[in-house]
């Protein structure tokens, strides 16, 4: 495969000298994978204004390519992972001013399928920094590492034979000395994460939900949304401990949430479920705990404010609400045809809400629902990647341009 560093300006070369120091040190507004820090929709070490301004602050905007994929910040670096002229790209830019530190490509031919076209090209999984290393999934289903400092490939494992139909979204997920994925559409695969090599594959194929680590009853494991199933994998060896089937024909897209020992989640007009793992004489049962069909999710991510969950609907052309997490009992409703789709992001019982129209509404969950406080508009086209906040900054990927703002 084709692997070319396009890019190194003697100021990059400065300042990526950093990067591994900062990765090490995770600092707490470091955004360094899928959802940020804890994989749940939280935003690094962010604190709200006394006084919302009219404005945010515009610091700069620099074109980085297409792509659905979150950027992500790493001490004063900034990384993205979009697609331009055939190739996927991983660049690194510096926080503070834009200016491209580095910036690799490879060959990554895609044709998308027609119903998917107006998707775009992707890619659409979000990259992992773990341990001074970039670890991408490309659209095809190529898996990538770059060196953080210097953008030189360390390892790369070629999309698989057959295109995806309609282009693979797991972003990656790590554990000590392994990153984890659904390479393409293949079955869960943790990776050696300096070499590369296979150290255990499991389950079923997976399809465009990102897997999340967690610990239930005791044990620390990997659950992923396949194909056809929940499953719950261990991380010592990738032994399946437990699965759950789900309607294949449905759309399951979003990453699971994990409240209490249960595990929600939802698709394409199936509602939500919370399913309880046990394990009981060394052998695991799936129960669900509960279950609605009033509201589900189809893209949009939800986040747990306490013991609410609080997402954007697909029923109703887009509708935000509130779910009671212990129960399923839905609490509020709120008016129709709000968007297509919303990335959204807490800090504490604070709501950034990012529509795909680049209105960033700001908000907070309150007995009557939704009470919004200020909204904004953030960029010149559609923003459908979510959003990295980072302290008093929130890093927005339009089409094809990233764009810092600041809450002053």
């Amino acid at each position: 495969m084709r692997v070319r560093v396009l890019q190194a300006s003697t100021l990059g070369a400065l300042l990526v000298g950093l990067v591994p120091a900062a990765g090490a040190q995770d600092s707490p507004t470091d955004y360094a994978q899928w959802r940020g820090r804890t994989r749940d929709g939280s935003a690094s070490a962010f604190e709200a204004p006394v006084q919302w301004p009219d404005t945010l602050t515009r610091h700069w905007a620099v074109e980085v390519g297409e792509g659905y994929a979150t950027p992500l910040v790493v001490g004063e670096t900034v990384y993205t992972f979009t697609r331009h002229r055939g190739d996927e790209v991983a660049t690194a830019l510096s926080a503070a001013t834009g200016e491209v530190l580095w910036r690799t490509a490879y060959a990554a031919p895609y044709e998308p399928f027609s119903g998917t076209a107006r998707h775009g090209d992707g890619p659409k999984a979000t990259p992992l920094f773990h341990g001074g290393r970039l670890y991408t999934h490309g659209i095809a289903g190529a898996v990538s590492a770059f060196d953080g400092a210097s953008g030189a490939v360390v390892w790369q494992i070629p999309a698989p034979d057959g295109q995806p139909l309609f282009g693979t979204s797991v972003s990656p997920v790590a554990h000590g000395d392994r990153v984890m994925l659904h390479p393409g559409y293949g079955p869960l695969t943790a990776f050696d994460a300096a070499t590369g090599e296979v150290a255990w594959t499991t389950g079923d194929q997976g399809l465009w939900a990102s897997p999340v680590i967690a610990e239930l009853d005791g044990v620390k494991q990997v659950i992923s949304v396949a194909y056809q199933v929940i499953e719950g994998v261990s991380l010592a060896d990738g032994a399946l401990l437990w699965d759950y089937p789900i309607n294949r024909e449905e759309v399951h897209a979003v990453t699971p949430l994990v409240y209490d020992g249960m595990v929600l989640v939802t698709g394409q007009d199936s509602g939500v479920k919370a399913l309880r793992p046990r394990r009981r004489d060394g052998v695991w049962s799936v129960s669900v705990v509960w279950e609605t069909d009033e509201v589900a999710m189809e893209l949009s991510n939800p986040v747990l404010v306490g013991d609410a969950v609080f997402g954007l609907s697909h029923r109703s052309a887009g509708q935000y609400f509130v779910l009671d997490a212990r129960t399923g009992v839905v609490r509020w409703r709120g008016a129709p045809r709000e968007a297509d789709n919303t990335a959204v992001v807490k800090a504490d019982d604070l709501l950034l809400l990012l529509n795909d129209d680049a209105e960033m509404i700001v908000g907070r969950l309150s007995g009557a629902g939704l009470e919004r406080i200020r909204s904004y508009t953030v960029a010149d086209s559609a923003t459908w990647a979510q959003p990295a906040v980072s302290g008093n900054r929130i890093f927005i990927k339009d089409v094809d341009t990233l764009t810092l703002w600041t809450v002053d």
